[in-house]
């Protein structure tokens, strides 16, 4: 089996061409890409099933214990790096450092909706 070219990621949708500036957009399509082999369909998965974890933990951390509120922050952070959505990465990192932060808290509801936002289009 020949290996597919990974320079143009994002199931070749608008948004989700190889470029430059692709740590500036909420998933990193060129890292997703060396993460999946290429693999247009394991992309879809992947993002699919991050997406819905993040959703989750964007519903449930702000009320977690701090206990718990850790262990999403840990997971997400993992989770994120893998497909590329550094932001969130970053965010759930600041999270394990200040888990009292609203604010960080409200930012990473952002960056979830930003997220699930910019997968949606891609995924048309």
């Amino acid at each position: 089996m020949a290996p597919q070219d990974t320079s143009a990621v994002g199931f070749s949708m608008p948004g989700g061409e190889s470029s430059d500036q692709a740590r500036s957009r909420p998933i990193d399509l060129i890292h997703l890409g060396k993460q999946t082999m290429g693999d247009r369909s394991l992309e879809e998965e992947v993002l699919g099933l991050f997406v819905h974890q993040a959703l989750q933990v964007r519903d449930q951390i702000g009320a977690a214990s701090i206990d718990e509120r850790l262990r999403l922050a840990h997971g997400l952070k993992g989770s994120a790096q893998g497909v590329g959505a550094f932001a969130i990465a970053d965010c759930a990192a600041d999270i394990e450092k200040q888990p009292h932060d609203g604010q960080v808290l409200q930012r990473l509801a952002a960056l979830v909706d930003e997220v699930h936002d910019f997968i949606a289009a891609i995924s048309r």
